[in-house]
């Protein structure tokens, strides 16, 4: 019962500010304090209104609100995302733009589980709409699964790689994001044993921890120095009666935010200061640049315990992966039997969350795909997110990702379009 409390301690702390700030906003906003000017009053409304978004959008996952796209003929289509399977724990989506004719490139994203939603990777998803027909994998938050679903473990998010790529098809390419790296490579070497035919064309791994031993970072010291143990007792709490998952034992996604700001606090405690002063003076808008990244920054959803666990036990501790000792369902699986599927490795100079080096580890595990079909590009002063979505991937990352998969393709694709910088 104490993991149960702990996690309603949270929640009650979180809906207290959240509360707070919409009091202050609302005291602030009486007509009865414009009646003599008062600094002090738009003040604390600015206070209360930023307060209260920061805290209300932690507990709501964001829309994708694609952009609409243009056709050739001028015509305005509009994105919708389609469920191509559905699955308790995840689904693999699919966005369709308007009645466009299927694109010849066909992508499969694979979005992180670390304690963002899928809608983390919007701006990567808009960035290949042009040119390529879009899937992606759009993980549950535990909070919302009920018990009777059973677990889910990186063993299980492997098994869902593997099904979502079985129905793909063949001529899918597969861009795997941060953590699921490691995983979407061990869904591929299953699958080259299991069912060749079902392979996708090729695969790019993008700043993931394939060996997280091969770089140190402040991620992989941290799972170093703590036993697990003291992570199941200090990181893991039990679900509260507001969710439909109640009593799931789960990572919180509140307390991965508050690991998440700590890395950067007074980065974070700067940019709520110049928000708070912004407002107050009447200069923010609805969508400007801070709201727009804490949006998606602050949504953060629970992952399940055995997943976190699991994951800091045998990638991280363990380095199943990099040993290729990885085992699923009984099975271990052997990633020199990758023989067909080409591999690009992309990995960012300044990337403080999968040091450069962790993610190339991925080439040296495959001894039985020849050195033609792998690659591999470092970017030059790109940080963890710049690599997905940032001007790095808009402008130099993404065009090699797309000829890297036009060169792995069985027939000729037309060249990448333009994409336009969005802010």
């Amino acid at each position: 019962m104490k993991y149960m409390m702990t996690y309603d301690l949270m929640e009650s702390m979180r809906n207290t500010n959240q509360w707070l700030g919409s009091t202050a906003r609302a005291f602030a906003s009486y007509p009865v304090m414009s009646w003599g000017a008062n600094p002090a009053i738009d003040w604390l409304k600015a206070w209360g209104e930023v307060t209260e978004r920061t805290f209300a959008r932690m507990v709501a996952k964001p829309d994708w609100n694609i952009p609409v796209q243009t056709g050739h003929d001028g015509t305005d289509m509009v994105v919708t995302t389609e469920k191509v399977v559905e699955k308790p724990f995840g689904d693999l989506i699919r966005f369709r733009v308007g009645n466009r004719p299927d694109r010849s490139r066909k992508i499969l994203l694979v979005a992180p589980m670390s304690g963002h939603y899928a809608t983390l990777l919007r701006k990567t998803v808009i960035s290949l709409l042009p040119d390529t027909d879009v899937y992606i994998t759009d993980w549950h938050n535990a909070r919302d699964i009920p018990v009777s679903a059973g677990k889910f473990d990186i063993e299980d998010y492997t098994l869902y790689l593997m099904d979502f790529m079985r129905e793909m098809g063949p001529d899918t390419h597969v861009l795997a994001v941060c953590q699921p790296v490691p995983l979407a490579l061990a869904a591929t070497a299953y699958l080259a044993e299991l069912d060749p035919a079902a392979q996708p064309r090729s695969l790019t791994l993008i700043g993931g921890p394939v060996d997280p031993e091969a770089n140190h970072t402040e991620v992989t010291d941290f799972g170093r120095s703590v036993t697990m143990g003291q992570l199941e007792e200090t990181m893991i709490q039990r679900v509260g009666f507001k969710h439909a998952g109640v009593g799931r034992m789960v990572y919180p996604g509140l307390l991965q935010l508050a690991s998440f700001i700590s890395m950067n606090a007074e980065t974070h405690s700067t940019a709520f200061r110049d928000e708070i002063i912004r407002v107050a003076k009447g200069e923010a808008s609805e969508h400007n640049r801070h709201n727009a990244f804490y949006d998606e920054y602050l949504a953060v959803m629970d992952m399940t315990a055995e997943f976190y666990l699991s994951t800091v036990e045998r990638i991280f501790k363990g380095r199943e992966i990099a040993r290729n000792e990885f085992v699923v369902d009984g099975h271990k699986v052997d990633f020199s039997k990758i023989t067909t599927v080409a591999v690009k490795i992309v990995e960012g100079e300044d990337d403080d969350i999968s040091a450069p080096g962790q993610c190339l580890a991925a080439l040296g595990l495959l001894t039985g795909l020849p050195d033609s079909k792998k690659a591999a590009h470092l970017e030059p002063g790109a940080g963890h997110y710049g690599i997905f979505a940032g001007s790095s991937w808009r402008n130099n990352i993404r065009p090699l990702v797309l000829d890297f998969i036009d060169a792995n393709s069985d027939r000729p694709r037309s060249k990448p379009g333009k994409v336009v910088s969005i802010n």
